[in-house]
């Protein structure tokens, strides 16, 4: 009777949260009350002459009112402008064509494939968590890539399919922001972490490579605390696997088969990726390579600042080796329809980038992203509510956040202006701000019951399992994110602990 009093609890408090998050708006009328609820800030600040001095140059910066005459020209003439140059879209679209064409001619897929099905049995697990966890190169196609090939491959080993399914939903969830080569996400979060660090420096530069040596990482550690969940939790509580409990299996049993053109094609491609690169090995690693800084460098070099570029190229190279191979690409001018084809479903993000745009530059013109950092930074440090407890706070406070709101790149334009100011003024790096933003969003993504993914991964599951629900799929997340925040905190304190650099050329502290 206790046990179904609990369950009953759990159920409740799912279902509050389901509530609330299907209340909140579409996130383009989101931001739109943002704007307006900060233009009565700024005028109520405005009115009352809140004021601080900036630490960096000893200036005394008013707050603005955006409700005034300047306010209005300021916001007539620049409207176009802020949407123009909003530095992050032109990056994550670009990275999109790339990335995306290769997902269309079928070169990720078919990688996923091979990789997860070609393993022996003791590596199996440890596989679907790494590639789950670098999913995010392949954008949210592998949410759905990912656990549906895991699921086969358990299964035709004669582990329970479930197993295999929730390992890779919780690495392409929970994991989703760490990876071991720059990806989108990277480029989206640090252009927004540029645009609000230059609230404080107007110098400061954000580069996507910012993060990369965490996050590279990460997925070691993030793939260790997997393996440790799925054979500790998982697998003891899902028993043995009856094939009868199902709904059957043959559409994830077909999908997991790879054609001898695939494979030839495949082969291809990689053969392509070794070229590839050795001709950047030859460009970067002698002494005078052409792709060193003038001191001889590397980090400092154009191949790191142009390291975005190059993955842009290759995924489009690649893609096009693959394509012709596999006879996805019949002629030259399939490579354009297929790149248009991958940014079809980026017009509402383009829709969303407009008023969020809008939103930043709003928030930079009335000083409050200066008067807030300053004001927060000076009462943590007179509170004494500094170091690995604030990062902490601010973990766990997005970490809450995301079970409302599953936008990543929306929760970040609205924590960015806070955090990344306030951060620099307590003398951390913009780069630091922006690790701590990405572990609590990540970590909470599988256990969220708003999350548009937790249909499909309950639709597969219920293949192998009729009774499988949300609150199977939820109470069996939980351990991973639970164990990938635990891992992710520890790595973070060892990061400030001996002032690790983040990425290359970027430490914790300024």
């Amino acid at each position: 009777m206790q046990g179904m009093a609990q369950k009953k609890k759990n159920g409740k408090v799912l279902d509050f949260i389901e509530r609330v998050g299907n209340r909140l708006p579409h996130p383009y009328i989101l931001f739109l009350w943002l704007c307006l609820i900060l233009a009565l800030i700024s005028l109520a600040c405005s009115m009352a002459g809140v004021s601080v001095v900036n630490p960096t140059n000893g200036e005394t910066v008013l707050a603005k009112s955006l409700i005034s005459k300047d306010g209005l020209i300021w916001l007539l003439e620049n409207l176009l402008s802020n949407f123009q140059g909003f530095s992050p879209l032109g990056l994550v679209l670009a990275m999109q064509i790339a990335i995306g064409f290769s997902e269309k001619v079928g070169l990720l897929t078919t990688a996923m494939r091979r990789a997860i099905l070609g393993v022996p049995l003791w590596a199996l697990t440890a596989t679907v968590l790494f590639l789950g966890i670098n999913g995010s190169i392949a954008s949210e196609a592998s949410i759905i890539v990912v656990p549906a090939l895991a699921a086969a491959a358990f299964e035709s080993v004669g582990m329970h399919p479930i197993a295999g399914l929730l390992a890779g939903y919780a690495a392409t969830n929970a994991g989703f922001t760490a990876c071991v080569i720059v990806a989108g996400t990277d480029v989206l979060l640090a252009g927004v972490t540029e645009s609000t660090a230059q609230m404080i420096d107007p110098s400061m530069t954000v580069n996507a490579t910012c993060n990369w040596y965490f996050m590279f990482v990460s997925v070691f550690t993030l793939t260790a605390a997997g393996v440790f969940v799925n054979k500790k939790f998982i697998v003891p509580r899902l028993g043995t696997y009856d094939p009868t409990d199902g709904e059957g299996v043959d559409a994830v049993e077909s999908s997991a088969e790879i054609t001898p053109v695939q494979a030839k094609a495949l082969r291809a491609a990689g053969i392509f990726s070794i070229f590839y690169i050795l001709l950047f090995a030859i460009l970067v690693i002698p002494s005078g390579g052409i792709l060193r800084a003038e001191d001889g460098s590397i980090l400092n070099g154009p191949f790191i600042k142009g390291l975005v570029p190059i993955l842009m190229i290759y995924f489009i190279l690649v893609g096009v080796v693959y394509g012709v191979k596999a006879g996805t690409i019949k002629n030259s001018s399939d490579v354009p329809m297929l790149m248009a084809q991958a940014l079809e479903g980026m017009t509402g993000y383009i829709v969303l980038v407009f008023v969020i745009a809008q939103f930043i530059n709003m928030f930079s013109y009335t000083n409050l992203g200066m008067i807030i950092a300053v004001k927060s930074a000076d009462a943590l440090q007179t509170a004494g509510f500094t170091g690995i407890p604030l990062m902490l706070f601010f973990i766990l406070l997005c970490c809450v956040v995301n079970l409302f709101m599953t936008s990543g790149s929306g929760k970040w334009y609205i924590f960015a202006p806070i955090l990344v100011p306030m951060m620099m003024m307590l003398g951390y790096s913009p780069a630091f701000a922006q690790i701590i933003y990405r572990i609590g969003d990540s970590t909470t993504n599988a256990i969220t019951p708003i999350y548009p993914y937790i249909p499909i991964a309950i639709g597969m599951a219920k293949k192998y399992d009729k009774k499988f629900g949300m609150g199977s799929l939820i109470s069996m997340m939980l351990p991973y994110s639970i164990a990938f925040l635990l891992v992710w905190i520890v790595q973070m304190i060892i990061w400030v602990l001996f002032n690790l650099p983040l990425g290359p050329g970027v430490s914790v502290f300024l």
